[in-house]
């Protein structure tokens, strides 16, 4: 399939929400080890624009790849699955 066009989408908890319009979002990944075979959890924090400044510290978000909308920030808030008690 054309590989052209199609956007990441990735699952993760917000972690920073200090910025005005953007926020930080750690991803979480399965990866096997080479070697042992044991899955080890892999991390990856995203900058991700957050237009309406809903998100808060917690937050279970679904992001989305779009164009470059500054030097880190290649994500945008696709929508806040679940809400921090």
């Amino acid at each position: 399939m054309n590989e052209r066009g199609r956007k990441r989408v990735l699952l993760g908890t917000v972690v920073s929400d200090k910025m005005d319009k953007s926020v930080v979002v750690q991803v979480e990944r399965l990866v096997q080890h080479s070697i042992y075979k044991k899955y080890v959890k892999r991390y990856k924090k995203y900058a991700a624009h957050d237009e309406t400044n809903q998100c808060r510290l917690g937050d279970v978000v679904k992001i989305t790849e779009s164009r470059p909308l500054s030097k880190t920030k290649k994500f945008r808030v696709n929508e806040i699955v679940k809400r921090a008690v």
